[in-house]
């Protein structure tokens, strides 16, 4: 899916490697070759561009360019949640804390959300978990803190309770796509069984690092965050990436006061 003008997996790149990220692992599933094409190099394609005197189509091109050995793809051959895709890259990291991130969700700040996440880290240990206040009545769709301490954008967590019913939430603080991990998280993951929706979640195996004693956190972001596996989702992020480019924001500017002033002067018809 492209965003503006980028697919929504390069989003999640720049972030990374804003973050200090340097080695990258997939968890693709079949049919997503297109991803893997995506990052490799394109010579012919670079050559033409050059030729062409496209330097600022060339330096786009660059940015989607990856190493030899830093990128790794796993395949996921059954779609057994969230928590069974992080575990099916157990082989390829080392004894290490390491980050996940769901391209799904794009969070827009002056500071990326996962630089931010890996900065409280550094003096929090254990694990943490990127977090925002939802609305009561939405809790069902999120994995939800229970909060033991609030000390601000840091809380200490006491227990995580996936996709509760309002009337029995712990919090409204739900659970977005960041995660920096401690590896007992990946070893948590190989003991757990399936959970709601006959998934493996990866909320239980952080709930479990509690159960053992290992800290937890939460860390509320700075940023709005859009969830682009919805449409509507989808569509405040084109208008919201759209006004950070300079080079769109002035006539896109123009074209979206132009239609709300179309809108306003419609008359309004009463259904009856």
């Amino acid at each position: 899916m492209t965003l503006v003008d980028r697919p929504l997996i390069q989003y999640a790149i720049d972030e990374a490697r804003a973050a200090g990220i340097e080695e990258f692992i997939f968890v693709t599933s079949r049919g997503k070759s297109a991803l893997e094409d995506y990052f490799d190099h394109s010579p012919e394609l670079a050559q033409t561009l050059r030729k062409k005197g496209k330097t600022e189509l060339l330096e786009t091109l660059k940015s989607t360019n990856m190493d030899s050995g830093a990128i790794a793809y796993i395949r996921q051959h059954q779609a057994k949640g969230l928590g069974h895709a992080v575990w099916c890259a157990r082989r390829l990291l080392s004894d290490e804390p390491f980050a996940v991130i769901l391209p799904d969700d794009i969070i827009r700040g002056e500071t990326p959300c996962l630089k931010e996440m890996i900065e409280a880290h550094r003096e929090t240990g254990g694990s943490i978990v990127a977090a925002m206040e939802v609305p009561p009545e939405k809790t069902s769709s999120y994995g939800v803190l229970d909060i033991q301490e609030d000390m601000g954008h840091v809380v200490s967590v006491k227990g995580l309770v996936e996709k509760p019913d309002a009337s029995v939430a712990p919090s409204n603080l739900a659970v977005i796509g960041r995660y920096v991990l401690s590896p007992d998280v990946m070893k948590n993951l190989g003991k757990t069984s399936t959970g709601v929706g006959g998934e493996i979640q990866l909320t239980d195996a952080i709930a479990h690092e509690i159960d053992e004693g290992r800290p937890v956190y939460g860390y509320r972001f700075r940023g709005t965050r859009f969830d682009c596996g919805s449409k509507i989702g989808f569509l405040m992020a084109t208008v919201a990436v759209a006004l950070e480019r300079d080079d769109l924001s002035g006539e896109f500017t123009e074209f979206l006061e132009g239609l709300m002033q179309m809108s306003l002067d419609l008359p309004r018809v009463k259904a009856s």
